[in-house]
């Protein structure tokens, strides 16, 4: 048997999501999150910068010595 995570944005997607499960008859259990919300918020955030591409592209040693202000 498969265990499928799903997470929903809101109280309504969540909703919505049980009542497809309940009228399936697909058995779930409800969880809290491990995580710290403000940590979570904030990986989302990177995830947001990355697919906007407000990234910074190291390919060299040399590169990442510059980035960090690391002499070598």
């Amino acid at each position: 048997m498969d265990s499928i995570l799903v997470t929903p944005k809101d109280k309504s997607q969540s909703a919505t999501v049980k009542k497809i499960l309940r009228a399936l008859d697909v058995p779930f259990r409800e969880t809290d999150s491990p995580y710290n919300p403000e940590f979570v918020e904030k990986i989302r955030q990177s995830e947001k910068e990355i697919e906007e591409g407000k990234v910074t592209r190291i390919g060299t040693e040399e590169e990442l010595a510059e980035f960090l202000g690391l002499k070598k």
